[in-house]
């Protein structure tokens, strides 16, 4: 197993973020970020370079093309996992609506708390309470877990 992958790795580095301002397409710790940004933060401090770098976004990227951009490019580079198998360290993805593509992003640090950066707060962990459970639209493990 790569050590850069292991869960207690991936739950530090997150709750590293805690207290970094929002920033839309941000990707620095201290300075802001958003919830692909606080992604993309961890897999480098994780593994380096990104995997990919998701080029310039509007805040209305999902509503305004209805592609499941996220959760594609999710699928590309982490392991996805039946949602009743999800554990700290592992990727979650949030549809805000049923019916629209998967828009926020957030990484487990335990069973019923997750971190995350979402506009007008700084990187938080939140518990994930039923109104957060009910909206994950995917479960995924960083890599080498």
């Amino acid at each position: 197993m790569n050590e850069a992958g292991t869960p207690d790795r991936v739950v530090a580095e997150a709750l590293s973020w805690v207290g970094t301002p929002y920033r839309h397409q941000g990707a620095r710790k201290g300075v802001g970020c958003d919830c692909i940004g606080l992604i993309t933060g961890v897999w480098c401090a994780l593994y380096g370079a990104p995997p990919e770098l998701p080029g310039p976004y509007a805040p209305d990227w999902a509503e305004a093309t209805g592609e499941e951009r996220l959760l594609d490019g999710m699928r590309r580079h982490f392991q996805e996992k039946p949602r009743q198998q999800m554990a700290a360290g592992n990727l979650l993805l949030f549809r805000w609506r049923s019916h629209l593509p998967a828009k926020h992003a957030g990484i487990l640090t335990g069973p019923d708390r997750f971190v995350h950066a979402y506009e007008g707060t700084a990187v938080t962990e939140s518990a994930l309470v039923p109104q957060w459970r009910r909206r994950i639209a995917g479960v995924f493990a960083f890599p080498d877990i």
